[in-house]
């Protein structure tokens, strides 16, 4: 067995954490945009920021508009998929995928779910929020 980062990769290379009770993560953006992997519990729970809430000093129709934009994604959105308002008024992404066994199954999650993204960034964008 050898360690690659957070996971220890099996002779077959099959991934798992690299010590009891880690919950392994993995960092990357898209679109300029902070997101995480993170395993937990044989789950891949991947997050994407979206972009904050603009403020009502700086921006009151934009702000208007991104929450008007947000309220009309959640229906849309594919199966498992959360846009959650975080206390600070940014709107992130949130999906619990079944954490995939290989570095290869791991990868093509992320990119999946970092691909799905665009359309929802496109509508938030373009009604301001950023």
């Amino acid at each position: 067995m050898i360690t690659l980062g957070p996971f220890a990769v099996g002779q077959d290379g099959t991934l798992s954490p690299r010590a009891p009770g880690l919950r392994p993560s993995l960092r990357f953006a898209w679109r300029g945009r902070p997101c995480e992997a993170e395993w937990r519990d044989e789950k891949l729970q991947l997050r994407a920021l979206a972009g904050r809430i603009p403020s009502t000093v700086d921006k009151g129709q934009a702000r208007s508009r991104s929450f008007a934009a947000a309220a009309t994604l959640p229906p849309e959105l594919p199966e498992g998929w959360r846009l959650r308002l975080t206390p600070d008024h940014q709107l992130t992404f949130e999906l619990d995928a079944p954490a995939q066994p290989t570095a290869v199954a791991l990868v093509g999650t992320i990119v999946r779910f970092a691909m799905a993204l665009d359309p929802y960034l496109d509508r938030l964008e373009a009604a301001g929020t950023h």
